[in-house]
């Protein structure tokens, strides 16, 4: 057995032990497809930024089977992995990965893809995703977009090397995919501020789409059955996931200011509003249209684009906020907390999505209910 087959029996495991997985059909595409072959380098993390890596290196096959997310990409701009390589570690942000097999494994299942089911996916990335939708349905049943003609041209040629032949293009995936073709499946995988209205389009009636919400606070997962048209209702599921913003989906950083501050206390820890595992960041985040989370040194900050800021810091055993601006955001957080406990503490499985062209909302319990834009 080679170390590759090793390797991926292993993540194969790991994905069983963390309960992303659980179709017999994809654990066998997770077996049988070589992420290696789709990783011939990445970056991996170091002291002053990103450092290189690519095959041949000590511990590039290990790395290429871990459970992590794997950086192809940074700033939109592919020679900075040459930069890298010869002159050192490079900054930068990411902007195109090779993601977590976990949440990889949770949207293919989400995706409730049957024998013959046509799917379309947006952001071909490596081209490791639509590998494994071929491995499962067969290359002449999967498309896939990107809007980076050099990805999409390097996972062509890795995928011919794997041996699939998925149909690839080179264009926004907000505009799906260019040949005029309805799909019964739709598999986004980077992130959307809303859910593009051709998508719901080019998606049998009653055919589902899977995607995550790019939202500065409390996104996540969500599954949509497509209607008519540009139709659709959904919910946001219970299993989580995260991925990097469609290109012209993402936000622009804002700055908080330095400077001599007025600290008050506060008894929410800023983890209630900004991290994956609490029940209340769902609902934080609609309450709060607008804000993000920015990291702020050893601390998390929330800014709005009115210029509107919050720094929080760990005093002692409790917690202090400074805030300025026009709103006074923190008090709103804490008004959002008051209704979410009024409310039975509704957890992101009681939000869905009523879709109608650019009209998007996200309700709480059924569409009368509470309803906020989907849009922030």
């Amino acid at each position: 057995m080679s170390s590759a087959t090793r390797l991926r029996r292993r993540l194969v495991e790991h994905l069983l032990a963390e309960g992303a997985l659980h179709d017999a059909r994809w654990m066998t595409a997770f077996r049988t497809v070589p992420r290696h072959v789709f990783l011939p380098r990445f970056f991996v993390p170091a002291a002053n930024g990103w450092a290189a890596m690519e095959n041949g290196d000590d511990g590039w096959l290990e790395r290429a089977y871990s459970p992590e997310v794997l950086v192809v990409q940074l700033d939109d701009d592919s020679g900075l992995w040459e930069r890298a390589r010869y002159l050192g570690a490079q900054p930068g942000t990411p902007t195109s990965s090779s993601s977590q097999p976990s949440i990889m494994a949770i949207m293919l299942e989400e995706l409730r893809v049957a024998d013959g089911h046509r799917v379309l996916e947006i952001g071909t990335g490596t081209g490791y995703n639509a590998a494994l939708l071929c491995q499962r349905l067969g290359s002449g049943l999967v498309y896939t977009v990107d809007i980076d003609p050099e990805l999409v041209d390097a996972a062509r040629e890795r995928l011919a090397e794997a041996g699939y032949a998925p149909s690839c293009a080179a264009s926004d995936g907000a505009e799906g995919f260019p040949a005029g073709v309805l799909y019964d499946r739709v598999l986004c995988t980077c992130s959307v501020s809303s859910i593009p209205p051709a998508w719901l389009e080019q998606t049998v009636p009653g055919g589902l789409i899977v995607t995550t919400l790019n939202r500065p606070i409390g996104g996540g997962l969500v599954r949509i059955v497509a209607g008519e048209g540009a139709t659709g209702h959904g919910h946001v599921l219970a299993r989580d996931g995260r991925f990097m913003p469609l290109r012209a989906h993402r936000f622009k950083p804002s700055k908080v200011p330095d400077g001599d501050l007025a600290w008050r206390p506060t008894r929410l820890p800023m983890g209630a509003i900004t991290e994956v595992r609490s029940r209340f960041e769902f609902f934080a985040g609609l309450q709060l249209p607008g804000v993000s989370a920015l990291r702020d040194g050893h601390n998390t900050a929330l800014v709005h684009s009115d210029g509107s800021w919050v720094r929080h810091r760990k005093r002692g055993h409790g917690f202090e906020v400074a805030e300025g601006g026009p709103r006074r955001l923190w008090e709103q957080v804490e008004r959002a907390q008051e209704d979410w406990l009024e409310l039975g503490q509704p957890s992101r499985d009681r939000f869905g999505l009523s879709l109608d062209g650019d009209d998007q909302v996200i309700w709480l319990d059924s569409p009368e209910g509470l309803t906020w834009p989907l849009r922030p």
